[in-house]
């Protein structure tokens, strides 16, 4: 067995709504079936009892070895507490090869799992040893270090809950919610409205304090000290006892509280010094530890924290009862978990001094042994929820102080003996403010109720109702994609959007393009919504991206397609047939929004049986109003786009607009058919958006289709009293839809120049030629830079079979360079004539087409 290619499916696929790796297996023919494999399933369920049944899939009755790998793969993953339940193996039309499909939480442990399942097969087929556990440790800590904290998974969850999308920006805690101008950004608990200054003044303690006192809020008094006879000095000045910490420290890190004596003080001067050079001395309050969590203009949850500890039970050592609490499995190294391993370092052992007792002690039954003086979930300190406990003055000196450091969401550390009175009733004061604090004390208290953080953080970064989405618009089809794409975000742009776009040219923000080449596929679609000015964005969704990386986005607002015809590129990538093709193009329909809408082609078959897969509603579109698909949906009530008497129609019940062709330059005056067709799609698509009618007549009126808008889909010069046009079209749909078009352009003689990609079938580019030998008197066929695995000249020779049958042409030439063919045929041209320049180097060729016409002009 063989794996190869194996692929992250980013967004939704061809296979499911699923993250996903994709492999394709190759099994020899006694991998075909694992009933030919002596003792193997037996062998593999003594290494791995946790699998399931293997049962057949879809109609076949045998179970090949690829299908085991892909129920490994999900099994493993299961197994190490990854929260997944799909996946799929589909035999291809070559025998032996598969594609293999498995969910994945986190891309990384996905590939691992798959790589470890092929391990674990191939131990059970050599009958070698296999170790699960540590495979399945391998997984779990992996997906410890790549997976979210609790804290700002709790948030991304809260998003997810109310529908706001979200994108992880970084390895570590950064996460973007929302999408363009709607966008915001957390870092674990710290938001963008979050300013620098804020954060400085948090990290710096005796500023803090400077601020809170200005605010009335009760602080303890104390100020920086050099060295230890300084500390010394201003504990004097103070009053016994005091707490010694770094000043700008963090996590209780070289903090000790409740100095009484010099020597004490020493210790912790040098235990402050190792984090950080200035050092803040202060007067020790009595009481409890609490944190309050504000969040916005809310005190949202406090919890009583106490500090590192264990309880003897007189029959063993300290060491041995820390070893204990430690094997709490809700216990972790890092933040991953909800509690953290208690540290059994020097700074407990100096506290188990101070109590007169050292790490082999044995406390008496029910003695209260402390291992640190403070109280910090991340030395292994434990937490009590007492939000409801707070009283009501407490809670609004804690808002006090964030907003008076100005901080958004804001961890508050009070002493007190307890928060059920006012802080000055009680002899507290607040010690720390905290920026980018811990929510898991809140989250997952190790005493009482849990607290909805990630929801109040949300709720501050977005209003009730608002899921930070802007309108996504995704376009797809055998052809017209790129003009239809173009027309939709000029029309979007024309209600006054700023909008982004994606297509087979490049990457366009408010009509400027920012990348170039073909970015029609995820990633150039992920940079549109990055970007923060962006209010709208329309995407070229071309088979390849699909099917590499699946959709950038979950969800859109509007999905078109244009058309499937008799397809394109089929025979690659184990696409083979229509059936196949529109499965995939078909996707963008199954991922529209509840309440969004699906632009379908009335008038193609397979087009408008994708109605069926949508969640939105259906918009049809056809010229032929008396389409029955288009007459039903109609009498339903439901939106229609056709052509009437010369005038685009677009309608729903009792609703109706009309736009005379003649103010749609793009279709010259509705001649040209299948520009008609790119109107009415682009129109629904717009309408599907809400753009209001007048934005739409004025885009339609405005977009003329010239090179510079609209580059190689239709473009025609006047070139010394011929007519050029220049068009990309490069499948036998788009041809024949071209012939259509020139066909109703007066010309005395037609010729056509066309070359052909090598990655077509042999009888979609002979088509070609046999499309255009009926309709054209001179073909000149080029050879450039499109063969694409093909041997020189054999494009050529395929393009010139196609006009055996030519019942028309008379002339054909075979030419090396597509803009030494583009001279050629226009030296050749006539006053009268028409030529038809089907380019491949799009930028490139019309520059040069629109330099001979200058030219000729200026002659």
């Amino acid at each position: 067995m063989e794996v190869s290619r194996v692929r992250a499916l980013r967004g939704p696929n061809l296979w499911s709504h699923h993250t996903s790796v994709e492999a394709i297996v190759a099994c020899t023919p006694e991998e075909a079936s694992i009933d030919a494999l002596d003792g193997f399933e037996s062998r593999l369920r003594v290494r791995f009892p946790q699998m399931g049944a293997l049962q057949p899939y879809g109609h076949h009755d045998t179970v090949p070895l690829a299908q085991v790998l892909e129920l490994v793969a999900l099994t493993l993953q299961a197994e190490a507490g990854c929260p997944v339940t799909f996946s799929r193996t589909t035999a291809t039309l070559e025998t032996g090869i598969y594609q293999v499909v498995v969910e994945y939480s986190e891309e990384d442990v996905g590939r691992l799992a798959l790589e470890l399942a092929r391990q674990l097969i191939q131990s059970a087929r050599e009958d070698t040893p296999f170790d699960l556990a540590a495979a399945l440790k391998q997984l779990r800590d992996l997906d410890e270090d790549v997976r979210l904290g609790p804290s700002t998974g709790s948030i991304v969850q809260a998003a997810v809950a109310r529908n706001i999308p979200f994108r992880r920006m970084t390895e570590g805690s950064m996460v973007m919610f929302g999408w363009g101008s709607r966008q915001r950004r957390i870092q674990a608990a710290e938001i963008d409205a979050t300013g620098a200054i804020a954060e400085s003044i948090a990290q710096d303690k005796e500023l803090t304090k400077k601020l809170l006192d200005a605010a009335g809020v009760p602080v303890p008094q104390g100020r920086s000290v050099v060295d230890p006879d300084d500390a010394w000095a201003a504990a004097m000045e103070i009053g016994l006892p005091v707490v010694i910490k770094p000043k700008d420290g963090n996590q209780g890190k070289g903090v000790t509280v409740n100095v009484t004596t010099r020597e004490q003080l020493d210790a912790g001067f040098k235990a402050a010094s190792e984090f950080r050079d200035d050092i803040l001395v202060e007067r020790y309050l009595p009481g409890h530890d609490y944190r309050l969590l504000v969040v916005g203009d809310k005190m949202v949850a406090a919890a009583r924290r106490e500090p590192p500890q264990v309880i003897g039970d007189g029959k063993h050592t300290v060491r041995e009862l820390v070893d204990e609490v430690n094997r709490d499995p809700r216990r972790g190294d890092g933040h991953a978990t909800s509690l953290t391993k208690i540290r059994f370092d020097d700074i407990a052992l100096g506290t188990l001094v101070q109590q007169g007792m050292n790490a082999d002690s044995v406390p008496a039954l029910g003695q209260r042994v402390v291992l640190r003086n403070n109280a910090n979930l991340s030395t292994g300190g434990t937490a009590t929820d007492v939000t409801d406990d707070v009283h009501p003055e407490v809670a609004e000196r804690a808002i006090a102080a964030a907003h008076m450091i100005g901080l958004d969401i804001c961890g508050v550390d009070l002493v007190a003996d307890s928060v059920l009175k006012p802080m000055e009733d009680v002899g507290g004061g607040i010690v720390e403010v905290n920026a980018a604090p811990g929510l898991r004390m809140h989250l997952a208290p190790s005493f009482g109720k849990p607290r909805a953080i990630g929801e109040a953080i949300i709720d501050t970064l977005y209003a009730p109702g608002d899921d930070g989405r802007i309108p996504v618009v995704a376009v797809t089809g055998t052809n017209g994609k790129t003009t239809t794409v173009r027309l939709i975000a000029h029309l979007l742009t024309a209600s006054g959007l700023r909008t982004g776009m994606t297509n087979t040219d490049g990457v366009y923000i408010e009509g400027r393009r920012i990348d170039s080449g073909d970015c029609s596929g995820p990633r150039s679609a992920r940079n549109v919504l990055l970007h923060p000015d962006v209010d709208a964005a329309v995407f070229e969704t071309a088979r390849g991206g699909l099917l590499r990386e699946g959709l950038a986005f979950d969800k859109c607002q509007v999905a078109v397609v244009t058309n499937i015809g008799a397809g394109d590129h089929l025979g690659l990538n184990y696409i083979t047939t229509l059936e196949d093709l529109a499965v995939l193009k078909r996707v963008i329909v199954q991922n529209v929004a509840v309440g969004g809408m699906a632009v379908l082609n009335a008038a193609d078959p397979t087009v408008a049986a994708m109605a069926e897969k949508t969640r939105g509603e259906v918009t049809f579109f056809a010229q032929d109003v008396g389409n029955p698909i288009m007459a039903m949906h109609r009498a339903q009530g439901r939106r229609v786009v056709f052509v009437e008497e010369g005038h685009l129609v677009a309608a729903q019940g009792s609703f109706v607009e009309r736009i005379d062709m003649k103010e749609v330059p793009i279709t010259r005056g509705g001649v040209v058919g299948f520009q008609v067709e790119n109107v009415m799609a682009s129109v629904a698509a717009a309408w599907g958006v809400g753009t209001s009618w007048d934005a739409i007549r004025l885009g339609l009126k405005t977009f003329v289709g010239e090179s510079d808008n609209a580059p190689g889909r239709f473009n025609v010069f006047d070139y010394r009293g011929a007519t050029v046009i220049a068009d990309y079209g490069h499948n036998p749909d788009a041809i024949a839809a071209l012939v259509n078009a020139v066909e109703g352009m007066p010309a005395k003689r037609r010729s056509v120049v066309i070359s052909g990609a090598g990655d077509r079938r042999d009888q979609d580019i002979r088509q070609q030629t046999e499309i255009l030998g009926k309709s054209f008197d001179d073909v000149l066929l080029y050879q450039d830079q499109c063969q694409r695995g093909r041997a020189d000249g054999e494009v050529i020779a395929l393009l010139r079979a196609g006009l055996a049958g030519a019942t028309r042409t008379t002339h054909v030439e075979e030419i090396d360079g597509e803009f030494v063919a583009i001279d050629r045929a226009l030296d050749r041209l006539d006053e009268g004539d028409l030529c038809l320049v089907l380019i491949d180097q799009v930028d490139a060729a019309l520059a040069h087409i629109t330099r001979r016409v200058t030219q000729a002009k200026a002659a």
